[in-house]
């Protein structure tokens, strides 16, 4: 199969960050690249779940406390209490 070379923009950080990662996995960059455009053309999508799912910090800690049944906020025993909260 014939090779061919493409450029890409690629932030510095996030691809030092990736050679390192792959690095540790034996392969460049390069082959890496590859290993995802041929798992991308076999699925005929992008081969992971693209999200915006993942909560922040601040979520996070709010529903770890709600599981563990501590009450961050409230009860409130009036609207107006419930307002100044939700306004600081």
């Amino acid at each position: 199969m014939a090779k061919v070379s493409t450029n890409i923009s690629i932030d510095a950080e996030i691809k030092a960050q990736a050679q390192e990662l792959f690095a540790d996995f034996g392969m460049d960059l390069s082959t890496a690249i590859n290993i995802f455009l041929r798992q991308a053309v076999r699925e005929n999508a992008i081969p992971f779940a693209i999200s915006r799912d993942v909560p922040n910090a601040v979520t996070q800690d709010a529903i770890e406390a709600a599981e563990r049944g501590e009450e961050t906020f409230g009860p409130f025993d009036s609207v107006s209490a419930l307002m100044e909260a939700l306004n600081a």
